[in-house]
C-alpha cells in the first residue's frame, strides 16, 4: 500500500473500458483530494447542462491523500452534478466500504465512472486497479447485496436507486452508512451500476502516521465533543434541538416536539444491543468500548446497533428528528423501523421524510388525497415503500401519481399538484430538521450552501441558539463562511469531521507534511502556478515525477507562507469552484433564497424569518466572500484564490464585489 496517492482509477461504462490517470501535480495541491478533487474534475469534464441522469455525468468516489490512516471513522466521497438540484453535489459515508476503499485503491485518490451500461453491473476495486463484471442482483436491496459479497466492502443502489428516485442514497454496509443528500445513487442508478465492490482489506498504516492516529484520537476522546458522540452518538441531536427551540415538527408546522424523549438518546440506550466500532471493522456487543483493526483501545464508539422485525439497524440523528419529530411519531421503534426501511430501500432520510410530511400537509389542506396523518407509522411506510419503487401503493387510498412525484422531489410534486409552501427548501433540497426561525444563521447557512439545504456545510444550529441575544449579523456571517472554508478542507481530507473539527486545530497540515504533500510542501512557492498553470490541465499526460517543477521556485508572491494559511485558503478555492461550477449551471442569489414557509410564523407562535433582514445577511455573506450582488465571485477573486486559468468562458461572474461598507449596519 502507498502512503502516497497520486492516481484516480476511470471506468466508462459505455465503452466497458478501464483505466489509470496519473492527476496533475497542481490539482492534488490546489484541492488536495475529496470534495476538492472532485469538484475540479466534475467542473472540468461536464458541459453545462448535462443531464445528471445522463451518460455525460461524471460519478466520483473520491478518498482523502491519507484514507485509512487517520483518526476516527475512514470515509469517502460521492461527487457528481445532483439530480435533485442540478447542482454540485458531495456527499459522505463511512464503514467498512470505507475502510476497504481505502485499501483497493491502493496509490489512487478516487474511482471516476462515466457513461452507462447497457445491463446492470458492478465495478470490483483491487489492488489499484478496476474491472467491470455482469450483476444479476437488480431489484435486490442494501442488505441483500452486502450479503453476496460477505468477504469484501459493498456500496450499492437499492431500489429507490434504479428507479431514479432523485433523493436516493448510495448504500454501503448492508444500509449502515449511506453517501444520502442530493440523490448520487440515482445517478449510479441510471449508469446501470449497481455496487462498486472493493476487495482489499483497510491499509496497513504506517508507524509514523500510526502514532499521530493513536495521539488525535486519545485527543478526541477527552475532547468535549468526543465525550458527546460516546454518550448518544449524533441521536442526541433531537434532544438537543428540542432543548434549545430549533426542532422542527410535523411538517414544520411547530417548533418543538412533545414526544421528544420517547425517540431520543434515553429510548436508544434503552433499546441498543451494541454499538458500531471504529470503521465498523467489528461490531462491539457491550455498547461501551470498541476495538480497531490494530487491537487499541478506540475511545468513541459509533452508532447503535438496534433489532427491529424487520433486521438490525443503526439510526443516526436525522431518523428521530425527520422520521420522528417531523411526522409526529412519538413510538421509537417504530421510527427506527421506518429508518430501516429507508436504509435497505436507499432512500435519504430526510428528503423521504420531508416527502411524507408533505404528502400529509398537502392532504390536510386538499391539494392531494392522502389518507395517511402525522403519528401515522403505518402509513408512512406504505408511502416510503410506494416512493422507492415509483408505483402506487396497493393499501393505501392516494392520489394517482404521488409516488411518482414525490420520487422526484418535493417541489416537483409541488409543481405537479400545487402546495408549493408547505414544506421548505433549498435549491429543490428538503431542510433538515433544524428550524431557521429560532436561529437566522441557519437559514443563511441553508441558503448558501453548495449542495442546497445541509446543516453539515457550517453549523450555526450548534452554537447561535445558546449565544442569543448577543450574536449580530457580522457574527453570524463570519462564522457560516468560517466553516464552509474550513470544512472544505476538512472534506478534501475525507477526514471523519467530528474528529477533525474537535483535535485540529491546523487543518491538517501536520498530518499533510507527514506524507510530503504538494498542499503543503509547496508552500511559499511560485503563487502564480496556484490554481492549475495552464487551462484545463490534462488528467491524461504522460506521468511526471511527484516533485516541485521548475516554475515552483520560492518567491516573494502573495502566497501564504503558512501552511494554515495556505490551507484555510484551499478551502476558499474549493468552496469558491463548487459556487462557479453552479454558476455555470444558472445558479446565482435567486437560488440562495428564503424558502416561503420560513417566512411564515409556526402554529405554536415562533415567528418566521424577516425576508429583509435575511437580504442584509446575504449580502454581508456576499462581501465577505469578495462576490456581486447577483451571489457571483468576481474576476478579482477567481484571480486571488488562482482559479483564473480554470473559469471558461460559459462560466458568469459579477463585475465588482458588494463593498462591505455600503451593506446595511448591523441589525
Amino acid at each position: 500500500m502507498s502512503r502516497r496517492r497520486t492516481h484516480v482509477l476511470r471506468v466508462d461504462l459505455s465503452a466497458g473500458e478501464t483505466a489509470r490517470e496519473r492527476v496533475p501535480r497542481d490539482w492534488r495541491r490546489d484541492y488536495v483530494g475529496g470534495k476538492g478533487l472532485g469538484a475540479r474534475y466534475l467542473y472540468e469534464e461536464l458541459s453545462p447542462g448535462t443531464d445528471p441522469t445522463g451518460p455525460g455525468n461524471l460519478l466520483a468516489f473520491f478518498v482523502g491523500p491519507l484514507a485509512g490512516f487517520l483518526p476516527g471513522e475512514t470515509r469517502y466521497a460521492a461527487v457528481t452534478k445532483s439530480p435533485l438540484t442540478g447542482a454540485f453535489l458531495d456527499s459522505y459515508a463511512g464503514g467498512a466500504f470505507a475502510d476497504r476503499l481505502a485499501g483497493s485503491l491502493d496509490d489512487c485518490l478516487g474511482l471516476l465512472v462515466t457513461g452507462a451500461a447497457d445491463r446492470p453491473v458492478h465495478v470490483e476495486i483491487e489492488g489499484g486497479s478496476a474491472r467491470i463484471e455482469a450483476s444479476d442482483a437488480w431489484g435486490a436491496d442494501a442488505a441483500e447485496i452486502a450479503a453476496r459479497f460477505p468477504d469484501a466492502g459493498v456500496a450499492c443502489v437499492g431500489p429507490a436507486g434504479e428507479r431514479e428516485a432523485v433523493y436516493a442514497t448510495v448504500a454501503s454496509d448492508g444500509g449502515d452508512h449511506h453517501a444520502g443528500r442530493g440523490g448520487a445513487g440515482a445517478v449510479m442508478g441510471a449508469k446501470r451500476l449497481k455496487a462498486v465492490v472493493a476487495r482489499d482489506p483497510p491499509p496497513a498504516v504506517p508507524d509514523d502516521l500510526a502514532a499521530l492516529r493513536d495521539r488525535d484520537a486519545a485527543a478526541y476522546g477527552r475532547d468535549a465533543t468526543g465525550e458527546w458522540q460516546a454518550a448518544g452518538e449524533t441521536i442526541e441531536t433531537v434532544d438537543y434541538a428540542n432543548e434549545v427551540g430549533v426542532l422542527a415538527a410535523e411538517g414544520w408546522t411547530e417548533t418543538g416536539f412533545d414526544g421528544t424523549d420517547d425517540i431520543g438518546v434515553e429510548a436508544a440506550l434503552e433499546r441498543a444491543t451494541g454499538r458500531e466500532a471504529v470503521g465498523d471493522r467489528r461490531s462491539q456487543d457491550d455498547g461501551v468500548g470498541a476495538v480497531d483493526a490494530e487491537g487499541a483501545d478506540a475511545a468513541v464508539p459509533g452508532g447503535f446497533r438496534i433489532d427491529t422485525p424487520d433486521g438490525e439497524v443503526v439510526p443516526r440523528g436525522a431518523a428521530p428528528i425527520t422520521l420522528g419529530a417531523g411526522l409526529g411519531i412519538d413510538d421509537f421503534d417504530r421510527v427506527v423501523e421506518l429508518c430501516g426501511v429507508c436504509d435497505r430501500l436507499g432512500l435519504d432520510v430526510i428528503g423521504a421524510g420531508n416527502a411524507v410530511a408533505w404528502a400529509i400537509r398537502a392532504g390536510e389542506a386538499d391539494v392531494i388525497d392522502c389518507p395517511i396523518e402525522f403519528g401515522d407509522p403505518d402509513g408512512a411506510r406504505r408511502l416510503l415503500e410506494a416512493i422507492a419503487t415509483r408505483e402506487p401503493p396497493a393499501d393505501l387510498d392516494v392520489a394517482p401519481g404521488l409516488p411518482d412525484a414525490l420520487a422526484d422531489g418535493i417541489d416537483a410534486a409541488a409543481a405537479r399538484f400545487g402546495g408549493e409552501a408547505l414544506v421548505p427548501t433549498v435549491k429543490s433540497m428538503a431542510l433538515p430538521g433544524f428550524d431557521p426561525r429560532a436561529a437566522v444563521g441557519v437559514a443563511l447557512a441553508y441558503a448558501t450552501s453548495d449542495r442546497g439545504a445541509c446543516h453539515r456545510r457550517a453549523r450555526p444550529q450548534d452554537t447561535e441558539p445558546s449565544a442569543r441575544p448577543g450574536r449580530t449579523p457580522t457574527d453570524r456571517v463570519r462564522d457560516v463562511v468560517g466553516e464552509q472554508n474550513a470544512r472544505s478542507v476538512l472534506w478534501s481530507l475525507v477526514v471523519d469531521d467530528f474528529v477533525g473539527e474537535a483535535v485540529w486545530t491546523d487543518l491538517g497540515a501536520e498530518w499533510l507534511s507527514a506524507i510530503d504533500h504538494p498542499a503543503v510542501a509547496d508552500v511559499g512557492r511560485d503563487g502564480a502556478t496556484r490554481g492549475d498553470a495552464v487551462r484545463g490541465s490534462d488528467p491524461d499526460t504522460p506521468a511526471e515525477p511527484d516533485t516541485p517543477t521548475d516554475t515552483d521556485t520560492p518567491t516573494d508572491t502573495d502566497t501564504p507562507a503558512d501552511p494554515v494559511e495556505t490551507l484555510a485558503e484551499t478551502g476558499e478555492r474549493i468552496w469558491t469552484l463548487t459556487r462557479l461550477f453552479n454558476a455555470r449551471e444558472g445558479f446565482d442569489r435567486a437560488d440562495d433564497r428564503l424558502p416561503d414557509p420560513l417566512r411564515s410564523p409556526t402554529a405554536d407562535g415562533t415567528p418566521g424569518v424577516d425576508g429583509d433582514a435575511f437580504g442584509r445577511l446575504l449580502d454581508r455573506y456576499y462581501a465577505m466572500r469578495g462576490w456581486g450582488d447577483r451571489g457571483l465571485p468576481t474576476p478579482e477573486t477567481v484571480e486571488r484564490l488562482g482559479l483564473a486559468a480554470v473559469v471558461d468562458d460559459a462560466t458568469p461572474l459579477d463585475d465588482g464585489p458588494i463593498d462591505p461598507a455600503e451593506t446595511a449596519p448591523e441589525d
